[in-house]
């Protein structure tokens, strides 16, 4: 990649965990296409980006908050954290339905293990707000996603220090639902490189 990298955008690690390639174009070479779901979760995140804090009853609402993690070499911002009896819970909004990846689920868990780290204080779970469906998942930081999640965050400096572009997955369904999927031209590239009839 030419420079290295210091920290990571948590964010990043949910286009890793979808798709490697996806992450390599994103981070590396700064694509991003506005269509129209990506400009609808845009303006759907417009009050979390406003920042502050509210309360409702017991619970303190702080918006946008920037966390980081020395230990993961992550930095970013959690859409929102609740904080309730000394709690921490990290919300991460997503303009969509509950996917079937994993992806989601390390964002909100690298926002976890950052506040973990900032605070001392132990977080037990986040959540994800999905907003197609108005639906919030809860997502309990296990020692198993904290092991995926700390996973991610290396696989994702080992591609970095590489230098090399991952080659598309295999899984059509991510394609499909991918912006970057007409900058990719997964087919293509594996037609090219003899990986598909």
């Amino acid at each position: 990649m030419g420079e290295a990298v210091d920290y990571l955008p948590i964010s990043m690690l949910n286009q890793l965990l979808y798709c490697e390639r996806r992450f390599w174009l994103m981070f590396v070479h700064g694509e991003m296409t506005v269509n129209a779901p990506v400009l609808e979760g845009i303006q759907q995140h417009e009050r979390v980006h406003d920042g502050g804090a509210e309360r409702d009853g017991d619970t303190i609402a702080h918006r946008r908050v920037y966390v980081w993690s020395d230990e993961l070499r992550v930095c970013g911002f959690a859409d929102l954290v609740e904080e309730r009896e000394g709690a921490l819970r990290p919300v991460e909004y997503k303009r969509g339905r509950k996917g079937r990846w994993l992806n989601d689920r390390i964002q909100v868990c690298a926002q976890a293990l950052c506040l973990e780290e900032r605070t001392g204080r132990q977080v037990e779970e986040g959540a994800v707000f999905y907003w197609r469906s108005r639906r919030r998942v809860t997502v309990e930081i296990t020692p198993e996603l904290r092991r995926q999640t700390r996973e991610a965050a290396a696989r994702a400096f080992e591609l970095l220090d590489g230098g090399k572009m991952p080659p598309p997955i295999e899984r059509r369904a991510k394609c499909r639902d991918c912006s970057l999927e007409e900058i990719c031209l997964p087919r293509e590239v594996q037609m090219l490189s003899g990986r598909r009839a």
